[in-house]
Protein backbone atom coordinates (compact mmCIF):
# COMPACT_ATOMS: atom_id res chain seq x y z
CA UNK A 1 0.00 0.00 0.00
CA UNK A 2 1.45 3.87 -1.39
CA UNK A 3 2.11 5.94 1.67
CA UNK A 4 1.32 9.70 0.88
CA UNK A 5 3.00 12.97 2.27
CA UNK A 6 0.58 15.45 2.72
CA UNK A 7 1.31 19.28 3.67
CA UNK A 8 -2.24 20.14 5.66
CA UNK A 9 -3.38 22.83 8.05
CA UNK A 10 -4.82 22.05 11.82
CA UNK A 11 -7.96 23.13 13.08
CA UNK A 12 -5.69 25.67 14.74
CA UNK A 13 -4.71 26.88 11.53
CA UNK A 14 -1.00 25.78 11.69
CA UNK A 15 0.67 24.15 8.80
CA UNK A 16 2.20 20.84 9.07
CA UNK A 17 3.38 17.36 7.14
CA UNK A 18 1.61 14.09 7.56
CA UNK A 19 1.99 10.67 6.33
CA UNK A 20 -1.14 8.19 5.77
CA UNK A 21 -1.18 5.30 3.77
CA UNK A 22 -3.84 4.32 1.16
CA UNK A 23 -4.95 3.05 -1.47
CA UNK A 24 -4.83 6.04 -3.37
CA UNK A 25 -4.30 9.52 -3.25
CA UNK A 26 -8.26 9.88 -2.97
CA UNK A 27 -8.87 7.68 0.06
CA UNK A 28 -5.30 10.01 1.44
CA UNK A 29 -7.51 13.02 0.93
CA UNK A 30 -10.16 11.40 2.96
CA UNK A 31 -8.63 10.01 5.77
CA UNK A 32 -6.63 13.14 6.44
CA UNK A 33 -9.66 15.01 6.35
CA UNK A 34 -11.47 12.62 8.50
CA UNK A 35 -8.83 13.68 11.00
CA UNK A 36 -9.55 16.79 11.07
CA UNK A 37 -6.99 18.40 8.93
CA UNK A 38 -7.21 20.69 5.49
CA UNK A 39 -5.16 19.34 2.93
CA UNK A 40 -2.90 21.62 1.14
CA UNK A 41 -0.73 19.54 -1.28
CA UNK A 42 -0.34 15.79 -0.98
CA UNK A 43 2.40 13.56 -3.14
CA UNK A 44 3.21 9.80 -2.83
CA UNK A 45 6.53 9.40 -1.35
CA UNK A 46 8.47 6.18 -0.21
CA UNK A 47 6.20 4.01 2.49
CA UNK A 48 6.89 5.32 5.74
CA UNK A 49 8.22 2.22 8.32
CA UNK A 50 8.30 3.79 12.07
CA UNK A 51 10.81 0.74 13.44
CA UNK A 52 13.85 1.80 10.68
CA UNK A 53 15.52 4.78 11.13
CA UNK A 54 19.01 6.24 10.49
CA UNK A 55 19.67 5.92 14.53
CA UNK A 56 16.85 3.78 16.88
CA UNK A 57 18.29 5.07 20.17
CA UNK A 58 14.62 3.87 21.48
CA UNK A 59 16.23 1.10 23.38
CA UNK A 60 17.89 3.46 25.28
CA UNK A 61 15.11 4.63 27.12
CA UNK A 62 12.61 2.18 28.42
CA UNK A 63 8.68 2.62 29.08
CA UNK A 64 8.11 3.34 32.08
CA UNK A 65 4.56 2.44 34.60
CA UNK A 66 4.64 6.26 34.75
CA UNK A 67 5.11 6.89 31.31
CA UNK A 68 1.97 4.34 29.94
CA UNK A 69 -0.21 5.98 33.38
CA UNK A 70 0.56 9.65 31.59
CA UNK A 71 0.20 8.71 28.31
CA UNK A 72 -3.47 7.12 29.45
CA UNK A 73 -4.63 9.96 31.04
CA UNK A 74 -4.10 12.35 28.50
CA UNK A 75 -5.53 9.77 26.18
CA UNK A 76 -8.20 9.92 28.15
CA UNK A 77 -8.87 13.15 28.08
CA UNK A 78 -8.43 13.12 24.40
CA UNK A 79 -10.93 10.78 24.20
CA UNK A 80 -13.45 11.93 26.42
CA UNK A 81 -13.36 15.15 24.63
CA UNK A 82 -14.51 13.82 21.68
CA UNK A 83 -11.16 13.38 19.24
CA UNK A 84 -11.20 10.76 16.94
CA UNK A 85 -8.74 8.09 17.83
CA UNK A 86 -6.11 8.63 15.25
CA UNK A 87 -5.93 11.94 15.70
CA UNK A 88 -5.71 11.73 19.71
CA UNK A 89 -3.00 9.04 18.82
CA UNK A 90 -1.32 11.50 16.38
CA UNK A 91 -1.69 14.85 18.96
CA UNK A 92 0.36 12.28 21.60
CA UNK A 93 2.81 10.52 19.70
CA UNK A 94 4.17 14.42 18.35
CA UNK A 95 4.18 15.59 22.21
CA UNK A 96 6.28 12.09 23.21
CA UNK A 97 9.55 12.94 24.46
CA UNK A 98 10.41 8.86 25.13
CA UNK A 99 11.57 7.75 22.13
CA UNK A 100 10.25 4.36 22.39
CA UNK A 101 6.93 5.39 23.42
CA UNK A 102 6.84 7.67 20.47
CA UNK A 103 8.22 4.72 18.18
CA UNK A 104 5.19 2.36 19.20
CA UNK A 105 2.32 5.27 19.25
CA UNK A 106 3.19 5.74 15.99
CA UNK A 107 3.12 1.98 14.77
CA UNK A 108 -0.61 2.20 16.51
CA UNK A 109 -1.30 4.80 14.85
CA UNK A 110 -0.41 3.51 11.67
CA UNK A 111 -2.57 0.59 11.84
CA UNK A 112 -5.64 1.96 13.41
CA UNK A 113 -5.83 4.27 10.69
CA UNK A 114 -6.06 1.37 8.12
CA UNK A 115 -8.83 0.33 10.12
CA UNK A 116 -7.57 -1.81 12.90
CA UNK A 117 -9.03 -1.70 16.44
CA UNK A 118 -6.78 -0.14 19.27
CA UNK A 119 -6.80 -3.60 21.14
CA UNK A 120 -5.42 -4.96 18.35
CA UNK A 121 -3.23 -2.47 16.97
CA UNK A 122 -1.58 -2.35 20.78
CA UNK A 123 -1.21 -5.84 21.38
CA UNK A 124 1.28 -6.29 18.69
CA UNK A 125 3.82 -4.72 20.93
CA UNK A 126 3.98 -5.97 24.23
CA UNK A 127 6.77 -4.61 25.27
CA UNK A 128 4.75 -1.89 26.38
CA UNK A 129 1.50 -2.77 25.95
CA UNK A 130 0.86 -6.12 28.71
CA UNK A 131 -1.97 -8.51 28.55
CA UNK A 132 -4.12 -6.19 31.03
CA UNK A 133 -3.73 -3.09 28.96
CA UNK A 134 -4.94 -4.49 26.11
CA UNK A 135 -7.69 -6.52 27.66
CA UNK A 136 -8.97 -3.63 29.53
CA UNK A 137 -8.65 -1.27 26.28
CA UNK A 138 -10.53 -4.37 24.24
CA UNK A 139 -13.35 -4.39 27.08
CA UNK A 140 -13.46 -0.41 26.93
CA UNK A 141 -14.33 -0.69 23.08
CA UNK A 142 -16.49 -3.19 23.32
CA UNK A 143 -19.11 -1.62 26.19
CA UNK A 144 -18.24 1.97 24.41
CA UNK A 145 -16.61 3.60 27.36
CA UNK A 146 -12.85 3.28 26.24
CA UNK A 147 -12.45 6.80 28.28
CA UNK A 148 -13.47 5.12 31.80
CA UNK A 149 -11.05 2.08 30.96
CA UNK A 150 -8.47 4.85 30.18
CA UNK A 151 -8.44 6.46 33.20
CA UNK A 152 -8.91 3.85 35.22
CA UNK A 153 -5.71 2.18 33.66
CA UNK A 154 -4.17 5.36 34.26
CA UNK A 155 -4.87 4.93 37.82
CA UNK A 156 -3.94 1.42 38.22
CA UNK A 157 -1.04 2.05 37.09
CA UNK A 158 -0.06 5.23 39.17
CA UNK A 159 -0.75 3.28 42.41
CA UNK A 160 1.32 0.71 40.91
CA UNK A 161 4.09 3.14 39.93
CA UNK A 162 3.37 4.66 43.53
CA UNK A 163 4.15 1.57 45.08
CA UNK A 164 7.08 0.59 43.39
CA UNK A 165 8.43 4.06 43.93
CA UNK A 166 7.96 3.82 47.89
CA UNK A 167 9.83 0.17 47.98
CA UNK A 168 12.43 1.26 45.78
CA UNK A 169 12.90 4.43 47.98
CA UNK A 170 13.04 2.50 51.24
CA UNK A 171 15.66 -0.46 49.53
CA UNK A 172 17.86 2.69 48.01
CA UNK A 173 18.72 3.77 52.06
CA UNK A 174 20.33 0.45 52.86
CA UNK A 175 22.05 -0.59 49.67
CA UNK A 176 23.72 2.84 48.97
CA UNK A 177 24.75 2.49 52.95
CA UNK A 178 26.11 -1.24 52.39
CA UNK A 179 28.16 -0.14 48.93
CA UNK A 180 29.52 2.50 50.97
CA UNK A 181 30.48 0.17 53.48
CA UNK A 182 31.82 -2.37 51.83
CA UNK A 183 33.85 -0.01 49.21
CA UNK A 184 35.15 1.87 52.20
CA UNK A 185 36.26 -1.81 54.29
CA UNK A 186 37.84 -3.11 50.69
CA UNK A 187 39.50 0.10 50.32
CA UNK A 188 41.02 -0.15 53.75
CA UNK A 189 42.00 -3.39 53.78
CA UNK A 190 43.65 -3.55 50.00
CA UNK A 191 45.54 0.32 50.59
CA UNK A 192 45.69 1.35 54.47
CA UNK A 193 46.36 -2.05 56.12
CA UNK A 194 49.55 -3.35 53.88
CA UNK A 195 50.77 0.64 54.68
CA UNK A 196 50.52 -0.35 58.61
CA UNK A 197 51.65 -3.96 58.06
CA UNK A 198 55.18 -2.66 56.42
CA UNK A 199 55.90 -0.24 59.63
CA UNK A 200 54.69 -3.47 62.16
CA UNK A 201 57.54 -5.94 60.19
CA UNK A 202 60.29 -3.18 60.32
CA UNK A 203 59.76 -2.45 64.33
CA UNK A 204 59.31 -6.22 64.80
CA UNK A 205 57.35 -7.99 67.15
CA UNK A 206 54.49 -10.45 67.19
CA UNK A 207 51.15 -8.87 65.82
CA UNK A 208 48.00 -9.54 67.47
CA UNK A 209 45.79 -12.35 66.31
CA UNK A 210 43.32 -10.18 64.67
CA UNK A 211 45.72 -7.57 63.45
CA UNK A 212 47.46 -10.52 61.85
CA UNK A 213 44.37 -12.11 60.56
CA UNK A 214 43.60 -9.12 58.79
CA UNK A 215 47.16 -8.50 57.23
CA UNK A 216 46.49 -12.02 56.09
CA UNK A 217 43.38 -11.30 54.45
CA UNK A 218 44.99 -8.09 52.57
CA UNK A 219 47.36 -10.37 51.39
CA UNK A 220 45.32 -12.52 50.48
CA UNK A 221 42.81 -10.13 48.48
CA UNK A 222 45.90 -8.43 47.07
CA UNK A 223 46.53 -11.78 44.65
CA UNK A 224 45.43 -10.97 41.29
CA UNK A 225 44.49 -15.25 41.54
CA UNK A 226 41.92 -14.88 44.69
CA UNK A 227 40.62 -12.05 42.79
CA UNK A 228 40.08 -13.51 40.04
CA UNK A 229 38.66 -16.67 42.11
CA UNK A 230 35.86 -14.39 43.72
CA UNK A 231 34.80 -12.48 40.40
CA UNK A 232 34.24 -16.09 39.52
CA UNK A 233 32.30 -17.14 42.31
CA UNK A 234 30.28 -14.07 42.36
CA UNK A 235 29.36 -14.70 38.63
CA UNK A 236 28.78 -18.28 38.92
CA UNK A 237 25.61 -17.38 41.52
CA UNK A 238 24.58 -14.88 39.50
CA UNK A 239 24.39 -17.19 36.63
CA UNK A 240 23.13 -20.29 39.09
CA UNK A 241 20.66 -17.73 40.30
CA UNK A 242 19.51 -17.00 36.73
CA UNK A 243 19.33 -20.39 35.21
CA UNK A 244 17.79 -21.78 38.18
CA UNK A 245 15.23 -18.75 38.42
CA UNK A 246 14.33 -19.33 34.76
CA UNK A 247 12.57 -23.03 35.58
CA UNK A 248 9.30 -23.12 37.09
CA UNK A 249 10.33 -25.36 39.26
CA UNK A 250 13.28 -22.75 40.60
CA UNK A 251 10.56 -19.60 40.76
CA UNK A 252 8.86 -21.57 42.91
CA UNK A 253 11.66 -22.25 45.81
CA UNK A 254 12.98 -18.78 45.24
CA UNK A 255 9.89 -17.20 45.86
CA UNK A 256 8.37 -19.30 48.62
CA UNK A 257 11.97 -18.88 50.55
CA UNK A 258 11.04 -14.80 49.74
CA UNK A 259 7.68 -14.87 50.90
CA UNK A 260 9.25 -16.82 54.31
CA UNK A 261 12.04 -14.40 55.19
CA UNK A 262 11.55 -12.74 58.33
CA UNK A 263 11.23 -9.12 57.62
CA UNK A 264 10.53 -8.89 53.66
CA UNK A 265 8.60 -12.07 53.37
CA UNK A 266 5.22 -10.32 54.84
CA UNK A 267 6.17 -7.16 52.96
CA UNK A 268 6.46 -8.91 49.70
CA UNK A 269 2.93 -11.18 50.36
CA UNK A 270 1.24 -7.62 51.30
CA UNK A 271 2.29 -6.35 48.01
CA UNK A 272 1.37 -9.26 46.03
CA UNK A 273 -2.32 -9.09 47.64
CA UNK A 274 -2.59 -5.30 46.95
CA UNK A 275 -1.48 -6.25 43.13
CA UNK A 276 -3.87 -9.01 42.68
CA UNK A 277 -6.55 -7.25 44.64
CA UNK A 278 -6.02 -3.57 42.56
CA UNK A 279 -5.46 -5.26 39.13
CA UNK A 280 -8.73 -7.77 39.23
CA UNK A 281 -10.64 -5.31 40.25
CA UNK A 282 -10.56 -3.05 37.70
CA UNK A 283 -10.38 -5.45 34.97
CA UNK A 284 -13.63 -6.91 36.84
CA UNK A 285 -15.03 -3.01 36.45
CA UNK A 286 -13.77 -2.84 33.35
CA UNK A 287 -15.81 -5.95 32.08
CA UNK A 288 -13.25 -8.36 31.41
CA UNK A 289 -14.56 -11.80 32.10
CA UNK A 290 -13.62 -13.28 35.50
CA UNK A 291 -11.56 -16.25 34.27
CA UNK A 292 -9.91 -13.90 31.88
CA UNK A 293 -9.42 -11.43 34.44
CA UNK A 294 -7.69 -14.02 36.63
CA UNK A 295 -5.34 -15.44 33.80
CA UNK A 296 -4.00 -11.80 33.30
CA UNK A 297 -3.33 -11.28 37.35
CA UNK A 298 -1.77 -14.97 37.40
CA UNK A 299 0.98 -13.91 34.64
CA UNK A 300 1.74 -10.53 36.30
CA UNK A 301 1.51 -11.47 39.92
CA UNK A 302 5.11 -11.42 40.14
CA UNK A 303 5.63 -14.49 42.16
CA UNK A 304 5.26 -18.31 41.30
CA UNK A 305 3.52 -19.12 44.40
CA UNK A 306 0.80 -16.49 44.42
CA UNK A 307 0.18 -16.85 40.85
CA UNK A 308 -0.30 -21.01 41.68
CA UNK A 309 -2.62 -19.63 44.02
CA UNK A 310 -4.33 -17.65 41.46
CA UNK A 311 -4.32 -20.63 38.84
CA UNK A 312 -5.85 -22.59 41.49
CA UNK A 313 -8.64 -20.01 42.13
CA UNK A 314 -9.48 -19.63 38.52
CA UNK A 315 -9.78 -23.45 38.08
CA UNK A 316 -12.12 -23.63 41.38
CA UNK A 317 -14.30 -20.52 39.52
CA UNK A 318 -14.21 -23.32 36.35
CA UNK A 319 -15.34 -26.19 38.26
CA UNK A 320 -18.43 -23.57 39.60
CA UNK A 321 -16.07 -22.92 43.14
CA UNK A 322 -15.53 -19.78 44.96
CA UNK A 323 -12.49 -17.38 44.65
CA UNK A 324 -12.11 -17.36 48.35
CA UNK A 325 -12.36 -21.20 48.59
CA UNK A 326 -9.48 -21.89 46.61
CA UNK A 327 -7.04 -18.98 48.14
CA UNK A 328 -7.94 -20.25 51.49
CA UNK A 329 -6.91 -23.62 50.25
CA UNK A 330 -3.83 -22.63 48.92
CA UNK A 331 -2.98 -20.51 52.24
CA UNK A 332 -0.86 -17.74 50.69
CA UNK A 333 -3.02 -14.97 51.20
CA UNK A 334 -3.63 -13.61 54.66
CA UNK A 335 -7.05 -14.62 56.60
CA UNK A 336 -8.19 -11.17 56.60
CA UNK A 337 -7.95 -10.69 52.70
CA UNK A 338 -9.62 -14.00 51.65
CA UNK A 339 -12.77 -13.00 54.29
CA UNK A 340 -13.31 -9.72 52.42
CA UNK A 341 -13.15 -11.51 48.96
CA UNK A 342 -15.89 -14.14 50.20
CA UNK A 343 -18.01 -11.55 51.79
CA UNK A 344 -18.03 -9.75 48.60
CA UNK A 345 -18.94 -12.99 46.73
CA UNK A 346 -21.50 -13.91 49.01
CA UNK A 347 -23.37 -10.04 49.02
CA UNK A 348 -22.31 -9.94 44.92
CA UNK A 349 -20.37 -7.30 45.23
CA UNK A 350 -16.89 -8.61 44.72
CA UNK A 351 -15.52 -5.74 42.53
CA UNK A 352 -16.29 -3.22 45.46
CA UNK A 353 -15.04 -5.66 48.18
CA UNK A 354 -12.24 -6.16 46.51
CA UNK A 355 -11.32 -2.69 45.65
CA UNK A 356 -11.16 -2.21 49.38
CA UNK A 357 -8.73 -5.12 50.09
CA UNK A 358 -6.66 -3.48 47.90
CA UNK A 359 -7.11 0.20 49.71
CA UNK A 360 -6.62 -1.82 52.53
CA UNK A 361 -2.95 -3.47 51.33
CA UNK A 362 -1.55 -0.53 49.65
CA UNK A 363 -2.19 0.90 52.86
CA UNK A 364 -0.41 -2.02 54.86
CA UNK A 365 2.55 -2.08 52.43
CA UNK A 366 3.07 2.11 52.97
CA UNK A 367 2.77 1.01 56.75
CA UNK A 368 5.84 -1.92 56.15
CA UNK A 369 7.52 -0.01 54.03
CA UNK A 370 8.18 3.16 56.80
CA UNK A 371 8.48 0.72 59.39
CA UNK A 372 11.19 -1.24 57.31
CA UNK A 373 13.37 1.93 56.49
CA UNK A 374 13.03 2.82 60.40
CA UNK A 375 14.61 -0.69 61.28
CA UNK A 376 17.26 -0.62 58.24
CA UNK A 377 18.79 3.01 58.78
CA UNK A 378 20.37 1.90 62.69
CA UNK A 379 21.05 -1.78 61.29
CA UNK A 380 22.96 -0.20 58.28
CA UNK A 381 24.55 2.16 60.45
CA UNK A 382 26.02 -0.80 62.70
CA UNK A 383 27.12 -2.63 59.60
CA UNK A 384 29.18 0.11 58.17
CA UNK A 385 30.65 1.19 62.00
CA UNK A 386 31.72 -2.55 62.33
CA UNK A 387 33.19 -3.53 59.01
CA UNK A 388 35.17 0.16 59.49
CA UNK A 389 35.59 -0.06 63.21
CA UNK A 390 37.48 -3.54 63.02
CA UNK A 391 40.38 -2.41 60.43
CA UNK A 392 40.76 0.53 62.81
CA UNK A 393 40.75 -1.84 65.56
CA UNK A 394 43.21 -4.02 63.54
CA UNK A 395 45.12 -1.24 62.92
CA UNK A 396 45.09 0.48 66.89
CA UNK A 397 46.03 -3.45 68.47
CA UNK A 398 50.20 -3.13 67.84
CA UNK A 399 50.25 0.30 68.34
CA UNK A 400 50.63 -0.63 72.37
CA UNK A 401 53.52 -2.93 71.92
CA UNK A 402 54.93 -0.44 69.60
CA UNK A 403 55.19 1.94 72.23
CA UNK A 404 56.84 -0.81 74.09
CA UNK A 405 59.22 -1.61 71.12
CA UNK A 406 60.06 2.24 70.77
CA UNK A 407 61.00 2.91 74.86
CA UNK A 408 63.45 0.07 74.48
Amino acid sequence: MPTYLARVRDAQGRSRERRVKADDIKEARSLLRESGFFVLEIKETQPFDPFKSELDISFLSPVTVKDKAVFSRQFASLVNAGVPLVRGLGILVEQQTNPKMKKVLAAVSADVQQGTSLSEAMRQHPEVFDNLYVAMIQAGEVGGVLDEVLNRLAKLLEDQARLEQQIKSAMAYPIAVTLIAVGVFLGMVLFLIPIFAGIFESLGGQLPAFTQFMVNLSNWMRNPVNLAVIIALVAAAIFGYTAAYSTRAGREVIDRIALNLPIFGDLIRKNAVARFSRTFGSLSRSGVPVLTSLEIVRDTAGNQIIANAIEAARSEIQAGGLISVALQKEKVFPNMAIQMISVGEETGELDAMITKVADFYEAEVEAAVKALTSIMEPMMIVVLGGLVGSVLVAMYLPMFRIFDLIKN
